[in-house]
């Protein structure tokens, strides 16, 4: 039988994750929809898959919120921006602080290439060239829109232009998540994108 979630000890990271008071359905409907952004960032530069996610929540003892390929799966169905399959259910805090550390392990994992691909885009961007045209950044923006359209409601209809900007700004968050206190910086992100 799975513990509940007060049985479960928080993590020490958690008291990085302050929150003043509990965010409203809007707060956490937003949320939710960044995290999974976040990781579908992930997924498109580095290939990660729920293994790797699954993994990352072993090493982090965060087995017991998330421990399985299901619970991974209805979390992040739970993103309103998705095509309906069912399995939606609503996010709490504490999945949400999960998905935090799991997302920033993962981005400190992946920091080569993060940091080799903000320095291409860096580098094209001074030579006015399309970022598509370094292989890394084609790769990721390819597999980025790819897997947007195919997952997301809106996929079909969002202009081009509009995902390689989405794109680009999150690998670019994800340098900064990847960095020492990156949990409590994306944190503090979303708190603050979850007001709007």
């Amino acid at each position: 039988m799975r513990p509940s979630l007060q049985a479960v000890p928080t993590p020490a990271s958690f008291a990085d994750l302050p929150l003043a008071q509990p965010p409203d359905g809007q707060q956490l409907e937003n949320i939710k929809s960044h995290l999974d952004l976040i990781l579908l960032a992930l997924e498109s530069l580095a290939g990660l898959s729920s293994e790797a996610m699954l993994q990352a929540a072993k090493e982090l003892n965060l087995e017991a919120v998330i421990g399985d390929r299901v619970t991974l799966w209805r979390l992040r169905q739970s993103n309103p921006l998705r095509k309906s399959s069912g399995g939606r259910k609503k996010l709490d805090v504490e999945e949400a602080r999960s998905l935090v550390l799991i997302i920033c392990h993962l981005a400190r994992q992946q920091q080569d290439d993060i940091r080799r691909a903000c320095a291409l885009l860096e580098q094209m961007t001074e030579q006015g060239q399309e970022p598509h045209r370094a292989a890394l950044l084609g790769d990721y923006l390819d597999n980025f829109s790819n897997t947007y359209q195919e997952r997301m409601e809106e996929g079909e209809a969002i202009a081009s232009a509009s995902l390689v900007g989405l794109a680009l700004k999150l690998l670019i968050d994800l340098l900064f998540y990847g960095a020492k206190n990156g949990h409590r910086r994306l944190w503090l992100a979303l708190i603050d994108q979850g007001k709007t």
